[in-house]
């Protein structure tokens, strides 16, 4: 299979992600509408169900390039794809229409997904590696893994309006048909993860140059699909706090869930550039991010704060790939 693969890598490449982009929104609706079957509520759904559907492909992506050897591939999937939920996602959906700012929740969301940025470069600034470069250490996924528990518990509490985006949950979806859903999605993922990071793999080869600057831009890319396929669908139901609220969700569990997941399986080795660069990209676009959120009362991601926070992303490719 892995001949093969590096017989035609583009090819696998691009079915790699259709696989994680379906499988991913079908995990998301069989997962959503079984819940609603066993009366779960909606926003247990929401901040559970829906945020890991939406990451599953980071985090199958992450688990399987550490599980072979390729950890440049683990950690610019999660840096590049938070990226360009900030960036790309977001900055297209302002694009399309500006954003108001309505959900109290959302500084507190904010909050915990800066903080988890400033965690995750904290630990391994702290944590050189023998190889010249930095370590995230199991006990630091124990620890995010942790700290994501405590986030949902608080969420719940914090978002008493039992509210979850009906764009997302089928009511009518039997039983029977959400596990079928759910057992399929989940085979897909798996089987588009080992292709999209084996055909990366041989595409960075090729090319010579490393694989996390593939995982920060081709993949990232990919796998935040399903963010922006969610993001736009929010838009045109006009149900714009959903698509800020899902992107800034999505983050924090790359962080939290796919890192802390990924780092217990096996301690992931962080390049210099990724600690002294990449990092301050994600922070510094958390921060524009609240600057533009700013004032908190009636505000408003406008279409020229969207152009910016998508010129910032474009700006960051640039700059990687040179």
């Amino acid at each position: 299979m892995e001949q093969i693969i590096n017989n035609y890598p583009y090819i696998f490449l691009i079915i790699g992600f259709i696989l994680l982009v379906y499988s991913g929104n079908y995990l998301v609706k069989g997962g959503s509408a079984l819940a609603r079957k066993a009366n779960i509520p909606p926003i247990i759904i929401g901040l559970t169900i829906i945020s890991f559907g939406t990451s599953a492909p980071e985090l199958l992506v992450s688990i399987n390039a550490a599980n072979h050897g390729h950890p440049g591939i683990s950690i610019g999937n999660v840096i590049g794809s938070n990226i360009a939920n900030i960036g790309l996602v977001l900055g297209l959906t302002a694009l399309l229409i500006p954003l108001p700012v309505k959900k109290k929740s959302i500084v507190f969301d904010w909050a915990v997904m800066l903080f988890s940025g400033i965690l995750f470069y904290v630990f391994v600034k702290f944590t050189p590696d023998v190889n010249n470069g930095y370590l995230f250490k199991r006990i630091y996924g124990i620890i995010f893994l942790i700290l994501l528990v405590v986030y949902v518990i608080f969420s719940i509490k914090l978002n008493k309006k039992n509210y979850v985006p009906e764009i997302i949950i089928d009511k009518q979806m039997s039983i029977y048909l959400a596990l079928f859903f759910i057992i399929i999605s989940s085979v897909g993922l798996k089987f588009g993860s080992d292709l999209l990071v084996g055909s990366a793999s041989h595409i960075a080869k090729s090319f010579g140059i490393s694989e996390y600057i593939i995982s920060a831009t081709i993949i990232a890319f990919g796998t935040s699909v399903p963010e922006l396929a969610t993001s736009i669908i929010a838009v045109f139901k006009k149900e714009t706090d959903i698509s800020i609220g899902n992107i800034i969700g999505s983050n924090i569990f790359n962080f939290f869930a796919i890192l802390g997941v990924t780092g217990v399986i096996k301690p992931i080795p962080v390049t210099v550039n990724v600690v002294n660069n990449d990092v301050f990209w994600v922070l510094g676009l958390y921060i524009l991010l609240f600057l533009f959120i700013l004032p908190l009362k009636n505000a408003k991601i406008t279409r020229i704060k969207g152009l910016a926070l998508l010129g910032v992303y474009i700006l960051y490719i640039v700059l990687l790939i040179k």
